[in-house]
């Protein structure tokens, strides 16, 4: 299975996660001018940017490794650009759901909420 797929896969599979635990998938694939976002979903008072990372069994690091600094600040910028520009009230979070393929399968799923704050750290 190629990068893409697999990467197709994984955010797919955090979408019916997110759905399975009370999560209202605003949208997925946000793209703007300043960045994009894989999922936009709605839990409680939380208005969530989630940045899926999906990595095969053979893969020597954590998937949220991959979700740099540079990478926290370009979800920051375009999550900003998206709150104003849809006058959400909501309090933002950002979330990392790791993915793990095994066997051209999704084996596990793992949601770190608040990875992440409003300054990349």
């Amino acid at each position: 299975m190629n990068k893409a797929v697999t990467g197709k896969l994984g955010e797919l599979a955090v979408g019916r996660y997110l759905r399975e635990n009370g999560y209202e998938i605003i949208t997925a694939n946000y793209r703007c001018r300043l960045g994009e976002i894989d999922i936009i979903a709605k839990q409680n008072k939380y208005i969530c940017f989630v940045e899926v990372k999906t990595r095969s069994e053979n893969y020597k690091y954590a998937p949220a490794d991959a979700v740099t600094f540079s990478k926290r600040k370009k979800i920051i910028a375009a999550a900003k650009l998206y709150i104003a520009s849809n006058n959400i009230d909501l309090q933002p979070r950002f979330d990392v759901a790791e993915v793990f393929v095994e066997k051209n399968r999704i084996a596990k799923i793992n949601l770190i909420t608040n990875a992440f704050d409003g300054e990349g750290k």
